[in-house]
């Protein structure tokens, strides 16, 4: 009978893959922060996760968001700062201004309802998940269920 395992993703396509759709976002946030800024009827609505590590959002954002957000880029964002692995950008809560900094890799969802074009992504570890301790490992089972040390003195020729 043939082996069954399913064979081994040493390549790792799937992150790959999603790594290189996170490049689109990329490409379309350099757009974004180009002198004409999004071009036509297109806007942006970026939902990540607020504690995912790299993210860096104002305290007071963070209690009213502690899971994720999502924000939109449409008219009013300023100093857009697109980079290889995150960006950043200023938008207006409560008519303040506040700095986000996100790396690509804390977004979950990329949407632009312009031309109904969403991009999915499965979400990264929190720093609270990635600072977590392992569950401890139960204790060896006590009495006569655990193994058994045998002298082999009693076998020996004396």
């Amino acid at each position: 009978m043939a082996d069954e395992t399913p064979p081994v993703d040493e390549m790792h396509y799937e992150q790959l893959a999603q790594d290189a759709l996170r490049g689109v976002i990329r490409a379309a946030l350099e757009l974004a922060a180009g002198p004409s800024g999004i071009p036509g009827a297109h806007h942006f609505y970026i939902t990540f996760k607020t504690r995912a590590p790299g993210v860096s959002v104002p305290p007071d954002i963070l209690a009213k968001y502690p899971d994720d957000m999502t924000v939109i880029l449409q008219h009013q964002y300023w100093d857009l700062s697109v980079d290889t692995d995150r960006f950043s950008v200023m938008l207006k809560f409560g008519g303040m201004p506040k700095v986000l900094n996100v790396p690509y890799s804390a977004v979950t969802r990329f949407y632009d309802p312009a031309v109904q074009f969403m991009l999915q992504f499965e979400p990264p570890e929190t720093i609270e998940e990635l600072t977590a301790e392992p569950e401890p490992t139960p204790p060896p089972p006590s009495g006569d269920d655990g193994p058994k040390v045998v002298s082999l003195d009693q076998f020996r020729k004396k």
